[in-house]
């Protein structure tokens, strides 16, 4: 993993547009079916749309049916961090960007094999590299 980023508010709302702000760095969510990515078949690495960082492979994506990107793991272990989640009135584990501690979506296990999981992941908080 890169070195950990760390930048102010200002900083971060400069460099991102108001929807990624409000995802990345307040932790909202863009509504279903509506995201740039879950959708999206090319093949490829997902990066964090605050700081770059390879996040999933599009070899890990799937079709999970929620309207947002699913991944069955990360590119990396390390490329993500994992945080018990209580807002909404809701139990769930809060997915981020290891590197920079963007929020990204959640965890939840109902995915397919071989993990189990189904990262569930916003559009906005994501880039795209196109592998050639």
């Amino acid at each position: 993993m890169n070195e950990k980023i760390e930048k102010t508010d200002a900083q971060w709302r400069a460099e991102l547009n108001p929807e990624q702000y409000a995802v990345c760095r307040c932790s909202a969510t863009e509504r279903p079916f509506t995201g740039k990515y879950y959708d999206h078949h090319e093949t490829g690495t997902y990066l964090c749309a605050a700081c770059g960082a390879e996040l999933f492979s599009s070899q890990a994506k799937y079709e999970s049916g929620s309207g947002w990107p699913s991944y069955w793991q990360p590119i990396d272990a390390n490329a993500v961090s994992e945080q018990e989640d209580a807002s909404h009135g809701m139990r769930r584990v809060e997915v981020k960007c290891a590197r920079c501690d963007s929020h990204l979506g959640h965890v939840f296990p109902d995915g397919p094999r071989p993990t189990g999981l189904r990262y569930c992941i916003n559009s906005a908080a994501l880039g795209f590299d196109a592998k050639e």
